[in-house]
């Protein structure tokens, strides 16, 4: 007999402000309010009625007779549904805790922090969501799904160590080579359930697609062809929005989802909840060293971060405990959403980004970077060294250090004094020469960044090494300062 095993991630992020001004929010009190969108409930409240109350109860009468899956919620999408849309969260904890669905765990900020070069942060948002599963739902996750599938050998032995028997990751060709996805894998001492990206786009992207030669899609199709499948089970993973949201009702989308279990049970297809999935021996240990992912053509972590804007503002995000007194808000900043909107790509990769973002890519980085710096500068009064924490903060673009030559923009920008460390060390000769006669170090780091001792120990010095050692010395000085 066939197996399948359905997987949806419920997710909504706390959007930033594109209109965010520093000087708006002086005498706010509540930042979420200064730097977080007003559209977020009016967008929460849209996707409630288009999709989650609709969806789910279709789902719960498929539970009732028999259909099995799995429900990853990130932690923001229940404040937000606490807050704006308790009906669809009722409906979700009745899931939650029906006998045919299990609750999977993830970051409770769906966030990138997997990819912090230390895991610790990684560890205490898994924390996090295992808390509000607990409180909302009664339950412990035993299953984890990362944010967006993210996936490495250091994430697997970091799930692992915290408990979870297995976790999902996309079934990446390059990774897999001449194995099928329909198999149970291993990685670090932790099981590994992999998606299957074709049946899994098939509703996620096809569904709607006029040009696609299997179009229309019916449940009597998609059910013969899970059937057809071979391997041990067939792990189905998709976006829960894609249901009413993404692939609106007069798709006939709603349908599909409650004609679906009826289309397998007539083909002998058996579903399972993810824990039934990884009931038997892994087939094969999986060793995978570069970061994959579901997204985009690429299937890695280009999504986040494939750009200098979303690597700056990546650095800046990793950087900032230290700065920030607020740790709840600069966890919402780190939402994997926020670096989505950053990327520029082409063609159908390009498409998906921009059906997701409200601003252009630099409008995004920019506004992020604004949003960011603008609580650090507000913490850095808060902070025992706060003179250390002013100089050490991350900068809008419009204050960060452009370097330039005789022929103009070099392509390289620093946003705080740990980017100037690296990058005089490899931005082009002429543009340590130019910004030397212009003296435009030394200013910039004393009215700037604040730092008129640094600016003065510069004075005077012209080899590049002779700066970069300055430098260094002092933000490592600064920094310990911090500790």
């Amino acid at each position: 007999m066939a197996k399948v095993c359905f997987g949806f991630e419920v997710h909504q992020p706390f959007r930033l402000n594109t209109q965010f001004n520093p000087e708006d929010g002086r005498k706010q009190k509540h930042l979420e309010d200064v730097y977080f969108s007003s559209s977020n409930r009016e967008i929460l409240e849209r996707v409630v009625q288009k999709c989650y109350l609709p969806a789910t109860g279709i789902l719960l009468e498929n539970l009732d007779q028999g259909f099995r899956c799995g429900l990853s919620l990130s932690g923001t999408v229940v404040e937000q549904l606490d807050r704006w849309g308790k009906d669809a969260l009722d409906l979700f904890a009745q899931v939650a805790t029906h006998k045919n669905a299990e609750i999977l765990g993830q970051t409770y900020y769906h966030s990138l922090v997997s990819l912090f070069h230390n895991q610790g942060e990684f560890e205490e948002q898994i924390r996090l969501h295992q808390d509000l599963m607990m409180n909302t739902c009664g339950i412990k996750p035993r299953i984890f799904e990362n944010t967006e599938f993210l996936f490495n050998n250091a994430i697997a032995s970091t799930v692992r160590k915290l408990g979870f028997s297995a976790m999902y990751t996309e079934g990446v060709d390059r990774v897999l080579g001449w194995r099928s996805p329909n198999y149970l894998y291993s990685c670090k001492g932790i099981k590994l359930l992999l998606r299957n990206c074709r049946l899994s786009d098939d509703i996620a992207f096809r569904f709607t697609n006029r040009d696609w030669d299997q179009y229309p899609l019916t449940a009597s199709t998609y059910a013969r062809w899970i059937a057809a499948s071979p391997g041990e089970c067939v792990q189905i993973f998709i976006d829960y929005e894609t249901f009413g949201e993404h692939q609106w009702a007069d798709t006939g989308i709603f349908e599909f989802l409650r004609w679906l279990p009826e289309e397998m049970l007539k083909e002998g297809v058996e579903c399972l909840t993810p824990s039934m999935a990884t009931l038997s021996d892994p087939c094969e240990d999986l060793s995978v060293e570069e970061t994959i992912s579901w997204a985009d053509r690429e299937k890695d972590a280009s999504a986040w971060l494939g750009n200098c804007w979303q690597n700056a503002a990546f650095r800046a995000a990793e950087r900032a405990p230290p700065l920030v007194k607020d740790r709840s808000i600069w966890r919402y900043l780190t939402t994997s959403d926020h670096f989505h909107y950053m990327a520029a790509k082409y063609g159908s990769c390009e498409a998906v980004h921009s059906y997701f973002r409200q601003e252009q890519p630099m409008e995004a980085f920019t506004t992020y970077m604004r949003v960011l710096s603008d609580l650090e500068q507000r913490s850095a009064s808060l902070i025992r060294e706060r003179g250390a924490a002013r100089v050490l903060r991350t900068l809008p673009p419009e204050k960060a250090f452009h370097f330039h030559s005789d022929y103009g923009y070099t392509g390289y920008s620093a946003f705080s004094l740990d980017e100037f460390a690296e990058q005089l060390e490899v931005v082009p000769s002429d543009s340590i020469s130019y910004h030397l006669r212009q003296d435009d170090f030394s200013q910039w780091l004393a009215g700037v960044l604040g730092d008129a001792q640094l600016a003065r120990t510069l004075k005077g010095k012209a080899q590049r090494h002779e700066i970069v050692e300055t430098v260094d010395k002092r933000r490592r000085y600064l920094w310990n300062r911090l500790k």
